[in-house]
């Protein structure tokens, strides 16, 4: 047989069984690139390309392996499986699944944790953000604040555990800094109540529980304790998760009040001392960007909201915050998303490409990517 026919046959083989196997294909009919993280159910994944938890995941366009998680969200076993994909606009790409002989070792991109030697403290981030929610330590201290704290940060680097064990994070050493000002405010994107026509902030979360902390995905769960608040009887669950490469925190609020059965709350920006604050509220997609001002030259922080459900109203006159008024209903979880980003991080430089960013964002919410298993 010639080479140039078992060239032929050989390129026959590979192709038949490239199209008897089977596929994870991911679609995107949006116009715009789009990176993200997918998820499939475990128990329907590993039965449909019968594998258990070692395995492979490459792109079959490239061969490139794919970043994934199992995702347990505090169980014992794997609840989903995470892949982290990158689709071009308008197009779909398919993955491959193969099974593996060793667990694959993949870059740690987020990353969460208590922190009990700076005032129980609760830090997280990414490979592009960090943020921290204050604990029962800071209360009645006089530097004590309310809301959703935002750390500055231009590395892909995880950064939590060196800043903290360095205290000196208030100062830029290359890396980025913490300069964004919270006070008794609801901060980057906090959870307040709105009882008697004002805001009501409940007390620090009193437990944590880590559910999953990366290398793609981390979530947590903040327990607040149950408080009486304006003759209301009411306790709060807070589930964050932050995937790699993500500007914004998936924020998941369980509210529960003895008193009834919906309890007005609102998610907040905290505002700075401008005459024309540079702002955009997109009624259509429920998405609020804040593009702050300098501040004593360390740059300029984007801050924003998006609530993809509910009926909103904007409160804009509120001297110290912007706010989104909504309500939340016992047993039923409320769903928003909390973002920012920092100039000098160089990848979203001005108030246009942030609010670009945020709405592309709210789009990518209404239409998620297409996931089916051939």
């Amino acid at each position: 047989m010639s080479k140039i026919s078992l060239l032929l046959l050989a390129c026959s083989m590979l192709s038949s069984a490239s199209f008897g196997q089977k596929k994870i294909r991911v679609s995107n009919t949006l116009d715009m690139p789009r990176q993200e993280i997918i998820s499939i159910p475990y128990v329907t994944f590993t039965k449909h390309f019968g594998v258990d938890s070692l395995f492979r995941v490459t792109s079959e366009e490239t061969t490139e392996q794919m970043l994934h998680q199992l995702e347990k969200l505090g169980k014992q076993t794997p609840q989903y499986v995470l892949i982290a994909v990158s689709v071009p606009a308008q197009s779909t790409m398919n993955l491959i699944v193969t099974a593996s002989e060793k667990k694959p070792s993949f870059p740690q991109k987020t990353f969460a944790r208590f922190v009990p030697e700076r005032f129980d403290d609760f830090a997280w981030e990414n490979d592009v953000v960090a943020f921290r929610m204050y604990g029962k330590a800071l209360e009645g201290r006089a530097d004590n604040a309310q809301g959703t704290d935002f750390w500055a940060k231009r590395t892909e680097k995880l950064i939590i555990n060196k800043w903290y064990l360095e205290n000196d994070y208030h100062t830029d050493h290359g890396e980025g800094l913490d300069y964004y000002a919270v006070g008794q405010t609801l901060g980057a994107g906090d959870l307040g109540l709105y009882l008697g026509d004002s805001v009501r902030y409940t007390k620090h979360y009193r437990a944590y529980e880590v559910l999953d902390n990366g290398p793609i995905r981390t979530t947590f769960k903040l327990t607040f304790e149950r408080e009486n608040i304006h003759g209301q009887n009411i306790s709060v669950v807070k589930t964050i998760s932050l995937d790699a490469g993500q500007h914004f925190n998936k924020i998941v609020l369980a509210i529960n009040n003895e008193q009834a059965k919906k309890t007005p709350i609102v998610v907040g920006l905290v505002k700075r001392s401008e005459e024309r604050p540079i702002y955009l509220y997109n009624k259509k997609n429920k998405a609020l960007t804040y593009w702050e001002p300098d501040i004593k030259s360390h740059g300029q922080t984007g801050t924003a909201l998006i609530i993809p459900e509910g009926k909103v109203h904007f409160i804009a006159d509120d001297k110290k915050q912007f706010l989104l008024r909504t309500t939340a209903t016992n047993g039923k979880p409320f769903v928003y998303y909390s973002g920012a980003a920092w100039n000098k991080a160089g990848k979203i430089t001005s108030a246009e490409s942030w609010q670009e960013n945020v709405q592309n964002r709210a789009s990518q919410m209404k239409e998620p990517l297409q996931v089916t298993l051939q």
